[in-house]
């Protein structure tokens, strides 16, 4: 089930459920939710697929083996919902008090995703109730019946019961989150909305209970900070404000949330009148979404923390507007006017709302009109002037300098700031890291996994270090400890919080030294800590951190090592003599990429596509109007072709084929509404001899993407066999490639020969999950293992090329370590693949072309 029907089913103006957005793409956390509707029952929710599958357990969970609940199939809810407790009113579907009951993660086994298909979920719950063994059952519908029918069952081990045992839901009847019962959140009319994090990790509710002491200065949220420590706002004075629209502004519906624009990480600012300097701030990055008086204040990942600031939310509701969204950083400023983040986490843990200041940077949308086109400058001289028109001081406007920006990074550095943004002053607003925003640090900082800690020495029920890591190609690596920066309090709320989520073994990939080891707890690695450092230690390790705060809006996933991005000159990009028209066409419309965007990507990666493009015959797949309404392949030169497309000879055509030597021709195939770029596997100087191998691994409907992994790693063990070394890559859109290069000295007969005998013995020694016919009938749950590429003329989309499809994926180059992490062979695309350019030291086929291997026999 998709989101959509959760969110068709309620009306969020009326309802404080989250509306929620589809999360990471894995995950494991479960929870129970106890929800007195018509009447009561529990809701079991598990994480699978970036979204919380859900089943109404009308009498709650047994811990009896064999006893069997009846658990109705509901639709998928977003994974925020795993954190929500209130009262859901009357009207409204499925109204009624809901409160947390149970929380934690699950180890299925096997493979989830083929056991929820077959409706048969074996798996084990570390909650904190529920723990152990156990089984949901799809039952067989009975004639006429639409529900979908399944059965929860407790598995026999140590934490079963016997049927004359207490009850688990009369002994622990109340929410793990805060203490309350369902009475108690019935009648708090004040009850939190929602919570932000993941279904694992919901956050403190309660002020004043034993819980919420213990946990609210890491977690950082009271729902009603104490009424002394409110601020006051004084009364509303407007400055005039006339909103007129300018020239490029559009006019378009409020969006409720604008993914933000990432800056990216270089070692100095750049020069040069096309930039403007910002100080960086050291807060929460917080979009704020207002309409029509309400607001709210999304953090990066789209979470509303509103009730988190809730100063700042009155501060943006008093702004003369019918609708805006502004992008900015919550910050709470030290006595010498920098911001710091450990004040803002004591400010949140405290109460203390009213020492926060939002200072606004962008402006991407106000009265109806869609800013996101102007040029930032033009941005951000309408957002200053609506930020006259209120007296409130907590709002507050970045100012940019246009100074040398090498001057202004040590002025903020030596004044303690965190750094500098530079902008391009022309710069659009673009959902995606750019290198239009660069980020210059002071100092060696970033945010690191917490897996593990080490109890203090001196303080009874302390932490006196926390143990850190990083992921990298999916695998947690080890980063050393941070021993500084606790304050006392923090050292024990920290022990509070992360003693509840002791593992027996550490998380990460490699073992650790004896020295790593020492006197460590290991925790499972779901939160995230900032860190501020000098440098890392031959061992990569940590070399003298300080730990400055919880990040609550990170995902662990997310964390990797980060390096500074190389950030060549201006003049040193390559240029190109091409003519661009329509710069602003839009090839791909949900993903918002434009012909612009299609030739900014391709200069990106130039130095990474041009081996596999130059030098060989292309055919191209052409879309002049966009994706929608479709393309077609060109093989043959037309009229008005760009001088800077080859026009190859090839005595088996009557007309020439493709090709280009050169950036220029490449920025020509866009300029022509190439989307898709498919080269021969032959070069244009010997057409008659294939220089590599390739198998296109085509999934049928109802094959998991774990499958064609599988079908990847099996193709390669058969290769390798052959004593032929094979390379991986996504396809962009469904599938998977395997390539193995050749030095070409066998004829194509024999290449697909070749070819063909491998996909046959697949389909022969595993018939129900390969299939080397091509006949659209026999692909139902196997994969086609299509070796017809490896023919004369044949080809293959290039690595590193666009696709002309949703979501403008990229057929993407991996090693085979990484291989297990990626979720789809569309994972890549326009809109991302520069962040996972920043972290390639080198071209994952590296050597792909310096390899000398010919087929067996030749």
């Amino acid at each position: 089930m998709a989101l959509e029907t959760y969110r068709k089913k309620r009306d969020f103006t009326v309802t404080s459920e989250p509306r929620g957005l589809k999360g990471r793409s894995s995950g494991n956390a479960f929870v129970v939710q106890k929800h007195d509707a018509t009447r009561l029952h529990y809701d079991f929710r598990l994480e699978l697929d970036g979204v919380l599958k859900s089943w109404a357990v009308t009498r709650g969970p047994s811990l009896v083996p064999g006893e069997k609940r009846l658990a109705v199939h509901v639709e998928d809810h977003p994974l925020d919902y795993g954190s929500f407790e209130g009262t859901i009113p009357e009207g409204q579907y499925g109204a009624g008090t809901v409160l947390v009951w149970d929380r934690g993660t699950w180890t299925p086994e096997g493979d989830p995703e083929k056991a929820y298909a077959k409706g048969h979920l074996d798996f084990t719950l570390h909650g904190e109730k529920l723990k152990g063994r156990w089984h949901l059952v799809r039952m067989h519908p009975r004639p006429g019946e639409k529900r979908e029918n399944w059965l929860l069952i407790k598995g026999e081990d140590d934490q079963a019961r016997g049927p004359g045992d207490p009850d688990i839901l009369e002994e622990e009847p109340n929410s793990v989150i805060t203490g309350r019962s369902l009475e108690d959140i019935a009648g708090d009319k004040k009850s939190r909305r929602w919570t932000s994090g993941k279904a694992a990790q919901p956050r403190v509710e309660t002020p004043g209970s034993p819980r919420a002491r213990a946990m609210a200065p890491v977690e950082s949220i009271k729902s009603d900070p104490p009424a002394k420590k409110k601020r006051a706002l004084p009364p509303v004075k407007r400055a005039p404000f006339a909103f007129s629209p300018p020239k490029g502004a559009k006019r378009k519906a409020l969006p409720d949330f604008i993914a933000p624009m990432l800056p990216t990480l270089v070692a100095t600012p750049p020069s040069g009148a096309q930039w403007i300097h910002e100080v960086k701030f050291d807060g929460y990055r917080i979009e704020a979404v207002v309409k029509a008086g309400k607001v709210k204040l999304r953090t990066r990942t789209g979470l509303d923390w509103a009730d988190r600031f809730p100063t700042v939310a009155a501060a943006f509701a008093q702004l003369p507007v019918k609708d805006c969204i502004v992008d900015g950083e919550v910050v709470v400023e030290e006595a010498n006017g920098i911001s710091d983040f450990s004040a803002l986490q004591n400010a949140l843990s405290e109460g203390e709302t009213g020492s926060m200041v939002y200072y606004a940077f962008d402006l991407m949308h106000i009265d109806g009109y869609d800013l996101t086109g102007l040029p930032l400058v033009a941005r951000k001289e309408i957002l200053q002037s609506l930020l006259k028109a209120t007296p409130d001081v907590i709002l507050r406007y970045s100012d940019h300098f246009d100074e040398n920006g090498e001057l202004m990074l040590q002025h903020v550095c030596r004044l303690g700031a965190e750094g500098v943004v530079s902008k391009k002053r022309e710069s659009h607003y673009l959902s995606k890291r750019s290198t239009d925003w660069l980020k210059i640090k002071c100092a060696n900082r970033q945010e690191f996994v917490i897996a593990g800690y080490v109890p203090s020495t001196t303080t009874r029920k302390a932490i006196g270090s926390l143990v850190l890591g990083y992921y990298e190609n999916g695998k947690l690596r080890h980063a050393g400890r941070v021993g500084t920066g606790y304050s006392s309090k923090m050292a024990l709320d920290l022990f509070a919080l992360l003693s509840r989520e002791r593992i027996e073994k550490p998380a990460f990939e490699s073992p650790l030294s004896s020295e790593a080891r020492r006197n460590a707890v290991w925790v499972k690695p779901d939160r995230v800590a900032e860190v501020e450092f000098r440098g890392w230690t031959a061992d990569a390790n940590l070399r003298q951190a300080s730990f400055k705060g919880l990040r609550e809006d990170k995902n662990p996933k997310d964390i990797v090592r980060e390096r500074v991005a190389p950030m060549a000159k201006e003049a040193e990009a390559p240029a190109t003599s091409v003519t661009f028209t329509h710069r602003d066409r839009v090839y791909w419309p949900e993903a918002g990429v434009t012909k612009q965007g299609l030739a900014d990507y391709y200069t990106m990666v130039w130095p990474w596509i041009e081996k596999y493009l130059l030098g060989r015959p292309l055919v191209l797949l052409r879309c002049p109007n966009g994706i929608v309404q479709g393309g077609f392949f060109q093989k043959h030169p037309w009229a008005g072709i760009d001088p800077h497309i080859l026009q190859i000879h090839d005595p088996h055509e009557k007309e020439p084929i493709l090709g280009i030597d050169s950036f220029d021709g490449l920025m020509a195939l866009v300029q022509s509404a190439a989307l898709e770029i498919h080269p021969w596997g032959a070069r244009s100087d010997d057409l008659d001899h294939p220089d590599r191998l390739i198998f296109d691994l085509d999934p049928g409907e109802g094959v998991a993407f774990a499958e064609i992994i599988a079908a990847a790693k099996e193709v390669r063990r058969r290769l390798a066999e052959a004593k032929l070394k094979s390379f991986v890559k996504t396809t962009g859109g469904k599938g998977l490639h395997v390539v193995a290069p050749l030095t070409p000295r066998a004829t194509w007969t024999v290449a697909k020969d070749f070819c063909r005998a491998l996909a046959d013995s697949m389909a022969h020694d595993a018939p129900q999950l390969y299939t080397a016919t091509a006949t659209k009938t026999q692909r139902p749950k196997r994969i086609y293992i299509d070796y017809l590429r490896n023919a004369r003329g044949a080809t293959a989309v290039a690595p590193y090329s666009t696709r002309a499809r949703p979501p403008a994926g990229i057929s993407t180059p991996l090693t085979w370590d990484e291989l297990d992490s990626v979720v789809s062979g569309s994972q890549f695309t326009i809109g991302n693949f520069s962040k996972r350019l920043q972290h390639l030291a080198k071209d994952p086929w590296d050597g792909f072309f310096r390899l000398r291997q010919s087929l067996p026999g030749k």
